[in-house]
């Protein structure tokens, strides 16, 4: 059984920053590629940015220049930092992570959820 567990989500102003943390626990082998997610109430659940466990990263085009993803692979944890941030960024963020639970056993896993609200 795998977990993702996030958290940093809360209340901001616009122009403002937060981080959002999710660690991942359980019977992992190895932690593959890590992202987040994002979804508001009607709306399809949207890429904010992933990153490979080599460190390479992809950005959705509405969060580019604002957002950065890394990771710590020996904590098994990834991180989004958000900085610039808009109303329109207020969502509900999820944590997902592909993770092998044996060299040959690969499945993907989601995060419960944090929610984001920016606003004055």
């Amino acid at each position: 059984q795998v977990q993702l567990v996030e958290s940093g989500g809360g209340l901001v102003q616009p122009g403002g920053s937060l981080r959002l943390s999710c660690a991942a626990s359980g019977s992992i082998f190895k932690v593959d590629a890590m992202g987040w997610y994002r979804q508001t109430p009607g709306k399809e659940r949207e890429l904010v940015a992933d990153i490979t466990d080599g460190g390479s990263a992809n950005y959705g085009d509405s969060v580019k220049g604002r957002f950065t993803i890394f990771r710590d692979n020996a904590r098994k944890t990834v991180y989004l930092q958000m900085n610039t941030l808009k109303p329109e960024d207020t969502a509900g963020y999820y944590c997902n992570a592909d993770v092998f639970t044996a060299w040959n056993r690969k499945s993907e896993y989601w995060g419960q959820g944090t929610q984001v609200t920016v606003s004055s």
